[in-house]
């Protein structure tokens, strides 16, 4: 009987603990590779969000300017490259 309770009290405590988990972890904020190409001019700030616990994928998403949103771009793609290249000097 005592190892009833010792298996249900574990089986709690274990309930317990994934409900009280972190479940925003392990997601990226680009749901797709992104785009190829964004026009320059439109663009206002560039993120660049290194590879970590939460997502392990490279992302770099750019703010468009006059409140046109963000975009997600594609890291492998040569523009890409380049915009990051040129976020890295001016910093």
């Amino acid at each position: 009987m005592r190892t009833v309770a010792a298996f249900v009290l574990l089986a709690c405590l274990i309930a317990l603990a994934v409900n009280g988990q972190d479940r925003s972890r392990g997601r990226c904020l680009c749901a797709d590779i992104g785009v190829n190409i964004v026009l320059r001019k439109n663009i206002e700030k560039v993120e660049i969000i290194r590879p970590s616990a939460s997502c392990e994928r490279q992302e770099i998403i750019v703010t468009l300017k006059n409140g046109a949103g963000q975009k997600c771009l594609n890291p492998e793609s040569k523009f890409t490259k380049n915009i990051i290249l040129r976020t890295l000097e001016k910093q």
